[in-house]
């Protein structure tokens, strides 16, 4: 029984706990609720925490200030309103509408300044106990619409980069717990309403996502002034700023319950006018004067005109450009200036200044033809973006101007002529081409072009040969780069009007057409050079007829070997026709008596160098020589003509002509008529001379007296030949003795012999060359003095039985040696002594004399003259 009543105890404990936890709770926004009057309110109301059915009923109760409740509406009884508000029921002024199971908005489509007061929502009880609240009430506060927008009508049109201000007015009276915001916004085309910056409604500037860099940057700026003044001004305006521009003014309170929201109570939009904002490209004009023709070294002056709203508060970016006329080449910059005035790109010869706000003036000095040409000037329009950002607005370029620089064009003439052409292959070509009556070149300069053609002139295989361009630079051409510079051609400029063109070695493909092309050249404003006018030569014809070389060679005697020994002498005379500068080999042939066994004795090259062939003993190399006389001649000798050398005697010739390559080349050869030699071989024959190199000598000298012996002959060689000398005096005591005796002798091997009669005599004999034996007679006395005179016998080989053969004695001629008288220097002793005797004997006397006279007179100074020399009588 006891355990019952436990158990009861704790369910109702239990069911108690749960009431408390569970007490109805009807809630409405905090007050109080501010409106506008003729504006709709809507009142909300919830539930929650109640038991009984999920879906509750509501009430809403006007509470006067005297406490006396006004049945409004109600959710389940259509009688519930008062009669004082039932027409506003019964109209749809006064309605409820249910959310919600537990939640419902009571709506007053116009609310009335009579509307305010405090509402009341109440729900009925549909729970089993009775806890929390069944009704919540919330303060209206019905205010006037005292808000006022006053539009401005704006500037309706405005350039681009010009600052635009619009004004907007609105006022609105006190009330208590709301606030306003001003939003300026802009209607475009897509009739869009996109908003710029909104002020409040808690006194802060917020910008539309479209305009908050240009804002950040202070390009837009909200102009706030005391009476209700709601500037926008905006200090640039660009084209995307064209537009309507509406100005909204908002009246806004606290969300209830004391949160951060905003509600919105009152909302008025004017619209300010139609703004037209005019591009900077479509109010730019650029212009520049009309067409200008000058003279060569004029000074240009073209003037760029600009015309554009708010000129001076734009950074302008201004180009000169040319374009030739009739070309199909760009245009290039004469002169690019920048935004700060420097200078980008240009030329140090061009210059620009702005002579006006609205003018820049283009200025160049000294123009030349190539300056002709058609002229722009390109603007850029830069505005500021705000943070000192630019951005380009505009971009114009004007008309073009024809600029024409009229210049008399040089006029000349070209006459081209061959100064040597060429009769054989390897001749020399030479054609020069002469520039004459030229005028008006000034400053300018002429250039050369050589061309070659192979068959006509108007041949397509035309080929340049070589060029010297304006600036006097050799150009070779491509198929002649090597002739030129081996120096087989050469281009000059030998005059200042002329020029030539000479081919050192002409060969046979080099036969054609030859033309020289002139090219006038005048100075250019890019440091460079315009062509002016260019005349090409009549062509001149390079040809001749290839001809056979023919060559002669005559050979003629000039000196007969009559006996062997004596010297041969040959001439041989070269003709030639149809050789171009030749060189000639010759060759010296040699055939016996028989006209049999050719031999070729000795040779001269084409460059002139001698060469002993086989047919000639080396042993004789000085005995052979071969000249060249002339250009055409050449003469053989032969000295010591020998038995052996009998038989005939020719030239052969040889012609050459040199390449390309400067290498001889064989052209032809010839061989003379035969000059024979002939003698009879009858044995050599000597002869023998004397000589001294003094016939008067003074006593004690040496005196030399040579015998010269010459051998006349066929004699094999020298070697083959040996003399007996011996060298007499035959004074008058050897006469009368019965005949001169031998003084010294050499017999053939060299062996010297003195005879012993004249051992008195000091003499020696010496063999000084082959055919000289010198005598010498030392110290000579008055018994020297005499005729002397040598003998010579020959001695000689014979070639055929290789003995020696004995000749006949030979003698010289005498000669005299006598002697000097030496008077002088016999008698220059015993003068000089006498005359020093003489000398010192007088000056002895004299000076005695001095002394007897001092010491004689002094001691007697009484004495007369005349006394003393009495006494010196008597003494």
């Amino acid at each position: 029984m006891h355990k019952e009543k436990g158990v009861f105890s704790l369910f109702i404990l239990f069911l108690g706990l749960a009431t408390l936890c569970e007490s109805r709770v009807v809630s409405v926004p905090a007050g109080p609720l501010v409106r506008v009057e003729g504006q709709s309110v809507a009142i909300r109301c919830n539930v929650s925490d109640y038991q009984g059915p999920r879906d509750q009923e509501f009430e809403w109760a006007l509470i006067l200030d005297n406490g006396a409740e006004v049945q409004l509406i109600s959710t389940f009884d259509p009688l519930y309103p008062d009669t004082s508000v039932k027409d506003r029921v019964n109209s749809g002024g006064i309605s409820i509408k249910k959310l919600s199971d537990a939640s419902v908005e009571l709506i007053i489509s116009k609310v009335r300044a009579s509307d305010s007061a405090t509402y009341r929502c109440s729900t009925p009880s549909t729970d089993s106990v009775m806890s929390g609240n069944y009704h919540a009430d919330v303060e209206l506060r019905v205010i006037g619409d005292t808000l006022r927008v006053v539009p401005s009508i704006p500037q309706p049109a405005v350039s681009e980069g010009e600052p635009l201000e619009l004004q907007c007015n609105a006022s609105r009276a006190y009330t208590a717990h709301t606030f306003l915001s001003i939003t300026w916004s802009i209607r475009k085309e897509t009739n869009t309403l996109e908003d710029i910056l909104t002020f409040g409604p808690d006194s802060g500037v917020k910008a539309g996502q479209g305009f908050a860099q240009r804002y950040a940057d202070g390009g837009l700026l909200l102009d706030l002034r005391e009476g209700g003044f709601y500037g926008l001004v905006m200090k640039g305006v660009k084209p995307s700023d064209q537009g309507a521009y509406v100005c909204t003014a908002r009246e806004w309170t606290r969300q209830p319950g004391g949160g951060k929201g905003w509600h919105k109570i009152l909302e008025k939009s004017e619209e300010m006018g139609m703004v037209t904002v005019t591009p900077l490209a479509q109010s730019l004009v650029v212009s520049v004067e009309k067409n200008i023709t000058l003279n060569v070294e004029d000074t240009l002056n073209l003037t760029c005109l600009l015309a554009a709203h708010g000129l001076l508060s734009l950074d302008l970016e201004l180009t000169w450009l040319v374009r030739a006329v009739n070309s199909s080449a760009g245009q290039r910059v004469l002169i690019h200036v920048g935004r700060d005035g420097q200078v980008l790109n240009g030329s140090e010869l061009v210059g620009m200044s702005r002579v006006k706000p609205d003018a820049f003036r283009l200025i160049l000095p000294k123009v030349q033809r190539s300056d002709s040409g058609l002229y722009f000037c390109q603007v850029k329009a830069w505005l500021p973006q705000g943070s000192g950002r630019w951005y380009q607005a505009a971009e114009k370029t004007s008309d073009p101007v024809q600029v024409l620089v009229t210049r008399l064009d040089p006029e000349f003439k070209v006459t081209l002529t061959a100064s040597l052409t060429p009769q054989f292959t390897s001749d020399p070509t030479e054609m020069v081409c002469q520039v004459t009556n030229l005028l008006n070149l000034r400053d300018g300069q002429l250039s050369v072009s050589w061309t070659y053609a192979m068959n006509t002139p108007g041949d397509s295989s035309i080929s340049t040969i070589a060029s010297i361009n304006e600036h006097g630079v050799l150009v070779p051409g491509e198929k002649y780069r090597q002739q030129l510079d081996r120096g087989d051609i050469a281009v000059t400029r030998s005059e200042q009007n002329a020029f030539r063109l000479r081919m050192l070695r002409t060969r046979d493909e080099d036969m054609g057409f030859y033309s020289c092309i002139v090219t006038a050249w005048t100075p250019s404003r890019q440091a460079g050079w315009d062509k002016a006018k260019e005349i090409k030569s009549d062509p001149v014809t390079v040809q001749w007829k290839p001809k056979t070389p023919v060559l002669s060679v005559v050979a003629h005697r000039v000196r007969e070997a009559s006996t062997g020994g004596s010297t041969f002498e040959m001439s041989c005379r070269v003709t030639g026709q149809n050789l171009q500068n030749p060189g000639y080999s010759v060759l010296i042939r040699f055939e016996d008596a028989q006209g049999q066994n050719p031999q070729k004795i000795l040779s001269l090259n084409a460059d002139s160098v001698l060469q002993l062939e086989e047919g000639m003993a080396a042993s004789r190399t000085d005995s052979v020589a071969l000249e060249k006389m002339g250009q055409q001649e050449y003469r053989f000798r032969l000295y010591g003509v020998q038995v052996s050398d009998r038989g005939f005697y020719c030239c052969e010739v040889t012609a050459w002509t040199r390449d390309q390559s400067s290498d001889w080349s064989r052209a032809v050869s010839a061989e003379s008529n035969k000059i024979e030699i002939a003698f009879a071989d009858s044995g050599p024959v000597f002869n023998v001379s004397i000589h001294s190199d003094r016939y008067r000598v003074l006593p004690g000298d040496t005196a030399k007296m040579e015998c010269i012996l010459s051998t006349l002959g066929a004699t094999p060689n020298t070697d083959d030949v040996a003399f007996d000398v011996r060298w007499f005096q035959s004074p008058a005591r050897a006469v009368e003795n019965g005949g001169a005796v031998p003084l010294i002798s050499m017999d053939r091997w060299g062996v010297v012999k003195k005879s012993g009669g004249n051992e008195s005599t000091e003499c020696s004999l010496e063999r000084t060359d082959r055919n000289t034996f010198v005598l010498s007679v030392h110290r000579t006395q008055d018994r020297d003095i005499g005729e002397y005179y040598c003998t010579a016998k020959p001695w000689y080989i014979l070639p055929d039985a290789g003995t020696w053969r004995d000749g006949p004695e030979l003698t010289s001629a005498p000669v005299i040696l006598s002697m000097k008288l030496a008077l002088w220097d016999s008698l220059k002793m015993p003068v000089l002594y006498g005359v020093v005797a003489a000398l010192g004997i007088g000056a002895l006397s004299i000076l005695l004399g001095l002394l007897v006279a001092n010491c004689c007179l002094s001691r007697n100074p009484m004495h007369t003259p005349r006394s003393k020399l009495m006494d010196l009588e008597i003494d």
